[in-house]
C-alpha cells in the first residue's frame, strides 16, 4: 500500500499538499497550497515545515491559491526539481503566483522577477492524458499523467503509477473535481483503475442543484436584489468562478433578448468585473477555446461572445476601481459587481464591502464555498443579525441583504463524488478523504463505505 503523508487539506479545505513516497524512499509532492482563514491561524509564516530531501518533483492539479500558493516558499526552501502542470495551468500559474507575492509577501520588483524566473525555469507543461516519467535516483519506476477534472481551466486529477507489470500500483489524487455540466468545461471522466484514491470532500455532505435550476436561482436572486435599486456584490475567485458567472449571465441576457420574461431590463444592466487578474484569466479562457465544452463552442459558432458581451465592463486600474466604489456609494446606481477575493479575505471586494455593506440598498450574493474563519463566512453566517463584520481591522456595519446560492459551485457535490468512485472500473483498496470540513468528511466517508463496503476508507 502506498505511503502518503498529508501536509495540508487535512483539517479543512485549504493548504492542499500531499507527499507520495516510492519504495526506495524518494517521493513526489502533489500540490503545495496556501492555508487560508482559520486554517492559517497559529502559523507564524507560510514556510515549508517538512524536509525536502528526496522529493523529486511537484505535480500541480490546478492554480487556485489553496493548491499552489506556497510554491514560492517551496522554491525559497531550496526545492529545485521539476514542477509539472497541464499546459493551461502552466500558462496561468505565473499570473496567480505573481499576484499572490504582491499581496502577501512583497512588492519588490527585483525579488518578484527572481522568483518568477526561477519558477519558469522549473515549470514543465504537460498535455492532458499523456504519461510522463519521473526521474528517480534510487531507480524506482514512476510514471504520471494528468486527466481533466472539470473544475477550472487546466484543472486535472493525477494518476501516478509506481512500479511496473504485476507489481505496478496506481495512486490517484483527485485535486478538485468539477460538477458535471459546469459552464464552459467538460465533466471529468473517472480513471479505469486506482489502488489508492485520495479524494476531495468540499461538498461531501450536500447535493448540488442541477445546472438549469442554478441559473434560474441566479437570475431570481439578482432580480430580487435589484428591487432595492442598489449594487449586487458577488465575491468570486478570479479564475473559474468569475468566468462561469459571466457565461451564465450572458445566457440570461440572451434569453431576455429573445423574449424571455423578466422583472428586470437585463439589456441595460451593467455587469462589472473589477479585477486585473480576473480580466487576464478571462482573456486566457477566451484564448484556450479548444478546452471548452461542446455547448460553449456552439455559442461561439452562433456569433455569441459568452465572456465578452455588450454589458460587460472591466475595471483594471486601481484609481478607476476606487472611483467606481465611491460612485456606487454616492449614487446607489444598480450594477452587478464581480470581484475577488472569493472569500472576502482581501482584494478589491473588501473596498466594496466597506463602502456598501452599511447601505440597505446593497445585496451580497455568495455563490461559492466560504472557509471557516474568513470574512465571507462571517458575513454569510451572521449577516445583519450580528450587525457587523471586521474588515481590515475595523468594524463594518451590515445593513445589506445577504444571499447564498448553495448549489452554484465549481466543486463536485456529494452525488458527483460518489459517481466518480462508482465509475472506477477496478476499485481502490484504500480511499483517503481530504479537503473538507470535519462534518463534510464524516458524512462523505459513511456514504463511501455504503457503496464500497470492501474498501478501507480513511479520514487522515
Amino acid at each position: 500500500m502506498a505511503k502518503i503523508i498529508h501536509h495540508g487539506a487535512v483539517d479543512g479545505v485549504t493548504g492542499s499538499c500531499h507527499q507520495l513516497f516510492f519504495p526506495a524512499g524518494e517521493s513526489l509532492l502533489v500540490d503545495c497550497g496556501l492555508f487560508q482563514g482559520a486554517e492559517a491561524r497559529g502559523r507564524v509564516d507560510m514556510s515549508i515545515d517538512f524536509p525536502l530531501a528526496g522529493i523529486r518533483a511537484l505535480l500541480l492539479t490546478h492554480c487556485h491559491i489553496d493548491h499552489c500558493g506556497r510554491v514560492p516558499w517551496l522554491l525559497g526552501a531550496g526545492f529545485d526539481g521539476p514542477i509539472y502542470a497541464t499546459q493551461a495551468t502552466a500558462k496561468l500559474l505565473p499570473l496567480v503566483l505573481e499576484d499572490a507575492i504582491k499581496v502577501g509577501v512583497s512588492r519588490d520588483g527585483g525579488l518578484i522577477r527572481k522568483i518568477m524566473t526561477r519558477l519558469e525555469g522549473q515549470l514543465v507543461p504537460v498535455a492532458y492524458d499523456r504519461w510522463f516519467p519521473l526521474r528517480t535516483v534510487q531507480g524506482d519506476v514512476v510514471n504520471a499523467r494528468f486527466r481533466r477534472a472539470g473544475h477550472i481551466l487546466g484543472s486535472a486529477y493525477v494518476e501516478v503509477d509506481v512500479g511496473k507489470g504485476a507489481d505496478c500500483e496506481r495512486i490517484v489524487f483527485s485535486g478538485d473535481l468539477g460538477a458535471p455540466h459546469t459552464p464552459l468545461l467538460p465533466a471529468p471522466k473517472p480513471p479505469y483503475k486506482a489502488d489508492t484514491l485520495v479524494i476531495e470532500s468540499t461538498y461531501g455532505d450536500r447535493v448540488h442543484d442541477g445546472r438549469k435550476n442554478r441559473r434560474k436561482a441566479l437570475q431570481r436572486v439578482i432580480e430580487h436584489c435589484f428591487h432595492d435599486a442598489g449594487a449586487v456584490l458577488i465575491p468570486a475567485f478570479s479564475i473559474g468562478r468569475t468566468q462561469e458567472l459571466l457565461y451564465e449571465i450572458e445566457e440570461i441576457i440572451h434569453r431576455y433578448k429573445k423574449g424571455g420574461r423578466s422583472k428586470l431590463d437585463w439589456q441595460n444592466v451593467d455587469v462589472v468585473v473589477d479585477s486585473p487578474l480576473a480580466a487576464a484569466f478571462t482573456e486566457s479562457y477566451r484564448e484556450m477555446r479548444e478546452l471548452w465544452d461542446a455547448e460553449a463552442r456552439q455559442r461561439l459558432s452562433e456569433g455569441r461572445h459568452p465572456l465578452n458581451f455588450e454589458q460587460l465592463i472591466t475595471v483594471d486600474k486601481h484609481e478607476n476601481h476606487l472611483r467606481l466604489v465611491e460612485y456606487l456609494k454616492q449614487s446607489g446606481r444598480p450594477a452587478i459587481v464581480i470581484a475577488a477575493s472569493g472569500m472576502c479575505a482581501g482584494g478589491r471586494i473588501v473596498n466594496y464591502l466597506k463602502a456598501l455593506l452599511p447601505d440597505s440598498r446593497t445585496d451580497v450574493l455568495f455563490v461559492g464555498y466560504q472557509a471557516e474563519g474568513t470574512p465571507g463566512r462571517d458575513i454569510q453566517r451572521y449577516g445583519p443579525e450580528q450587525g457587523y463584520v471586521v474588515l481590515d481591522g475595523e468594524r463594518v456595519q451590515i445593513n445589506a441583504g445577504i444571499h447564498t446560492i448553495s448549489g452554484y459551485s465549481a466543486h463536485a457535490g456529494q452525488d458527483d463524488l460518489l459517481r466518480f468512485i462508482r465509475r472506477i472500473y477496478k476499485k481502490p483498496r484504500e480511499i483517503r478523504i481530504v479537503h473538507g470540513d470535519a462534518d463534510a468528511k464524516a458524512v462523505f466517508a459513511e456514504k463511501v463505505r455504503e457503496i464500497c463496503p470492501d474498501v478501507d476508507v480513511l479520514v487522515p
